[in-house]
């Protein structure tokens, strides 16, 4: 087990004392509020975590506190895993990201643009090129959310039985012949729009590696970085470590919500949600993005790889904001740009809150997150479980978090 511990004195660190103490009072008072259950924040230099604080409960019915060993659904920062497994597989030159995505998944081949109305009266008109890797990761397939609604795609996606991602019963193979019959919103490399598309990675890296896409991550990301608790399911012995999940309601308190199952194994391993983990595995993960591939000896990646996956790579060179994705629509994310899977800062000026160039990482929809500032040689965790309505922490986080930055 990776348990997260305090490696480093705060002061030696470069962090400021009273400042760590605003950020704890922070989060603490929405504990006590009633806007959180509970939560765990750590923050890192060099790869030495320096504070680290648990505060509340993992459980609230049961009164079971936050401990560093808890177990958390990172939901989509899942998505970063999936982009070092791709690119594993990038490294072997058994996948370049320059591939049609129909080499692999046939169903994909031929793909059809949105061109007018909704409904049963959608017209569509074949796409000027295929879909690429390199779109998946960057989301700029042309796919999309079934919860979104801004676009009659988003709705051809609830017809089809997508609300949840994935048609109900369905296994990865199943569920990309369901996506491959939906028209793309707009021509393949143009726009960004947050979609499905690790879902679709998910499948081709079992179609390439020939392994289900758990026993992937597990013998060539989890094992080697020494991620034990870390997978698609929990034992019944990790069981009791499982954070509850709880929803934001209209009064800004919250109340227990069904979680993604993972107490078993699931027919559908999502490459873009899917995961369970603790502070501590995932903390071994970005320590590995943070070293340029390699952590405790290990390494996954070669630097070079890793400065692709953290560099931005959207059209032109583009910002978040200047698309029409509801996803990133929010003030301050035209200072942001996109790698493969995670966000990267840009223009320092004009994000919302604190962060320096080339900053990136993601977060996840139960107001989980992370991030590393190469420039501050910074790494921060943020875990707790409610899906928001109206809550919004994490400009707040990252504003606090740097104010700690003495030197």
């Amino acid at each position: 087990m990776a348990q997260l511990r305090q490696e480093a004195d705060p002061a030696e660190a470069g962090l400021d004392g009273k400042a760590l103490g605003r950020l704890d009072r922070y989060f603490a008072r929405h504990v006590d509020e009633g806007r959180l259950p509970g939560y765990l924040v750590a923050v890192a230099r060099g790869g030495r975590v320096a504070h680290l604080t648990t505060y509340g409960h993992r459980d609230l019915a049961a009164g079971l506190p936050v401990e560093t060993d808890t177990l958390w659904r990172i939901y989509s920062m899942t998505k970063p895993v999936t982009a070092v497994a791709v690119l594993l597989l990038v490294e072997e030159g058994r996948l370049s990201l320059d591939d049609p995505l129909d080499r692999y998944l046939p169903a994909f081949a031929n793909p059809r643009v949105y061109e007018s109305g909704s409904g049963a009266d959608v017209r569509t008109r074949p796409a000027a090129g295929p879909i690429l890797i390199r779109h998946l990761l960057t989301h700029t397939a042309g796919l999309t959310f079934a919860f979104y609604h801004q676009h009659p795609v988003d709705a051809l996606y609830r017809e089809a039985g997508l609300g949840s991602s994935v048609p109900p019963g369905a296994d990865l193979a199943e569920t990309m012949d369901v996506y491959a019959r939906l028209p793309l919103q707009f021509e393949p490399g143009t726009q960004w729009n947050y979609s499905v598309a690790s879902n679709v990675l998910g499948r081709v890296i079992e179609v390439v590696s020939g392994q289900p896409l758990d026993v992937f991550f597990a013998e060539r990301i989890f094992r080697p970085l020494g991620m034990t608790d870390t997978g698609f399911h929990i034992t019944p012995e990790q069981g009791a470590r499982l954070a509850e999940l709880y929803g934001e309601t209209e009064d800004g308190g919250i109340e227990p919500i069904p979680g993604l199952p993972v107490r078993g194994r699931p027919r559908f391993l999502s490459g873009s949600g899917g995961l369970v983990s603790t502070a501590g595995d995932y903390h071994r993960f970005t320590d590995m993005l943070r070293r340029g591939g390699e952590s405790a000896g290990v390494r996954l990646l070669e630097p070079d790889t890793l400065a692709l996956m953290t560099r931005n790579q959207l059209p032109d060179d583009a910002v978040l904001r200047s698309f029409g994705a509801p996803a990133h629509q929010e003030r301050g994310n035209d200072g942001l740009g996109f790698g493969f899977n995670v966000s990267v800062v840009v223009d320092p000026s004009r994000t919302l809150s604190p962060s320096r160039l080339g900053t990136y990482g993601w977060t996840g929809v139960a107001t989980t997150a992370f991030w590393v500032d190469p420039g501050h040689d910074l790494t921060v965790q943020f875990m707790t479980q409610v899906r928001p309505k109206k809550l919004k922490l994490f400009p707040e986080l990252r504003r606090l978090v740097y104010e700690t930055l003495a030197d």
